[in-house]
């Protein structure tokens, strides 16, 4: 198994052995900057000359309690976040704030609205209908998840508590290209997988949560942007852990967290501020993607499925004509350092996944080699 899964990466060679470069398209967990990657690699063993490594740090120690706080500090400065939004560093991933939503702002006869677009918002209503009364009030589902339901359609319920959404569906690759206006009803978002990759007005948001791997660091953190008065509203009988006022109060501390993870977000925090911050981020996917959109709109041989309005900055899935040749090209891909294209198994094909680490070259080199492969076997 071992041999199996490093194969698509060891025989990347040019005809005279020199490796050629690698692009990750994964999904994620995905590809980090090389800079970041290079300065965890000078720091693994020796972090600022204190002879140990941030993997083996204690959370409360000085030394750790300073990366936590310029972390904090540099996101913040990152989304212009105002003071009255808590910024958590917790365990579990995005998937854990399925449910920690519900269990911190539902409680008694609540009710929530969902907006489904989605895989991963179908799986957090589903989540949700566990801790309480859920409210789908627009689904794609008939156009099988391939574009957004009109804000006109939107069925909310006067007395929900919250209005949820995901921002970008990874899978399906469809985005919301602006923020819905749900008036005084605190808006909830799934931003993990175009997290730091845009100027945001926080303000119009009650909480924002993001999973690290896609554009923060390694997998296993979750950032959490929470307004201050959605403090203290979870049910008294939900375990200490998930609550969203006790991890504040003991500042994402409650227990030991995901420490290294929480060092790493914090190189990359820096990497996007040296690049030029969230507009520069934006800026770049907005050409990256652009150009591959560009390519495949040209071509009969490829096709997008999703509703241009609504097309992913960070997610590209394209169907091949000839989906009997879905190997060959994931195969010969490989061959020129092109890796992890394969699309999801619910909507098949390929995918390229471009978040802030993925540099133009990149794209570059895939829309070449789609090119070629186009005229081998179109």
């Amino acid at each position: 198994m071992k041999n199996k899964a490093l194969s698509a990466f060891t025989y990347v060679t040019q005809a005279d052995d020199t490796a050629l470069p690698v692009y990750n398209f994964s999904p994620g967990p995905a590809m980090l900057p090389k800079a970041v990657m290079q300065q965890v690699r000078e720091e693994l063993l020796d972090w600022h000359g204190t002879g140990i490594s941030a993997m083996e740090m204690g959370h409360r120690s000085r030394e750790f309690m300073s990366i936590a706080e310029q972390s904090d500090a540099t996101l913040r400065e990152l989304l212009a976040i105002p003071e009255n939004y808590k910024v958590l560093f917790l365990q579990g991933g995005a998937t854990s704030q399925f449910a920690m939503v519900p269990m911190n702002l539902l409680s008694g006869t609540d009710t929530a609205d969902y907006i489904h677009t989605g895989v991963w918002s179908g799986k957090a209503i589903d989540e949700a209908q566990r801790h309480g009364t859920i409210n789908v009030a627009a689904s794609s589902a008939v156009d099988n998840f391939m574009t957004i339901p009109a804000r006109d359609q939107w069925q909310l319920n006067e007395r929900a508590v919250y209005v949820y959404y995901t921002s970008n569906e990874t899978i399906g690759g469809v985005e919301f290209q602006s923020t819905p206006d749900v008036g005084d009803i605190p808006l909830v978002c799934d931003m993990t997988s175009d997290f730091l990759t845009q100027r945001l007005d926080i303000s119009r948001y009650g909480i924002i949560f993001a999973g690290a791997q896609k554009n923060v660091g390694p997998a296993g953190l979750v950032i959490v942007i929470i307004r201050d008065d959605l403090l203290g509203k979870a049910a008294a009988n939900i375990p200490s852990l998930y609550d969203y006022a006790v991890q504040a109060k003991h500042e994402s501390m409650f227990n030991t967290p995901a420490t290294f993870s929480w060092y790493i977000a914090g190189l990359v925090f820096n990497w996007i501020k040296q690049q030029g911050g969230v507009e520069a981020m934006y800026r770049n996917s907005i050409r990256r993607s652009g150009n591959l959109y560009a390519a495949i709109e040209a071509s009969s041989f490829y096709r997008n499925p999703v509703t241009p309005e609504f097309r992913s900055r960070m997610n590209v899935p394209f169907i091949l004509a000839d989906e009997s040749l879905n190997d060959k090209f994931l195969q010969e891909a490989r061959q020129h350092g092109l890796v992890a294209l394969k699309g999801h198994r619910v909507i098949g094909g390929m995918r390229a996944s471009m978040y802030n680490a993925m540099p133009d070259e990149g794209v570059d080199a895939l829309i070449a080699f789609m090119q070629d492969f186009e005229r081998l076997h179109g």
